[in-house]
């Protein structure tokens, strides 16, 4: 397997590309859409409404903590998660920017 080279690439880049990636499952689109629909920290109920197993789910949450999408807090027995609202703000504002450098060239 090849190296990605990330480090030859701006910060920017970089957030933009890991923050892209984290959407590159529907199952985490779907952990996204319910942490954004209860606006809250989750305990256990990811297992309940998604047609996944419980280490399915763990990697995909997995996969969002590492772009920073989301935290997770240790609540007892439980990890609790919720959206990174800084991180998702941040990444919002750099797509957006991103998307309005489009430039009609044809």
């Amino acid at each position: 397997m090849g190296v990605s080279k990330s480090e030859k690439f701006t910060a920017e880049q970089n957030k933009l590309a890991a923050f892209s990636k984290a959407f590159g499952h529907p199952a985490r689109i779907a952990i996204i859409q319910y942490l954004l629909e209860v606006n809250a920290c989750v305990c256990g109920d990811l297992v309940d409404v998604l047609p996944l197993s419980q280490a399915t789910v763990s990697q995909h949450l997995k996969e969002l903590k590492k772009a920073g999408i989301i935290d997770g807090e240790v609540e007892g027995r439980n990890v609790c998660y919720c959206i990174n609202k800084d991180v998702w703000n941040e990444r919002l504002t750099l797509l957006d920017k991103f998307f309005k450098k489009i430039k009609n060239c044809c």
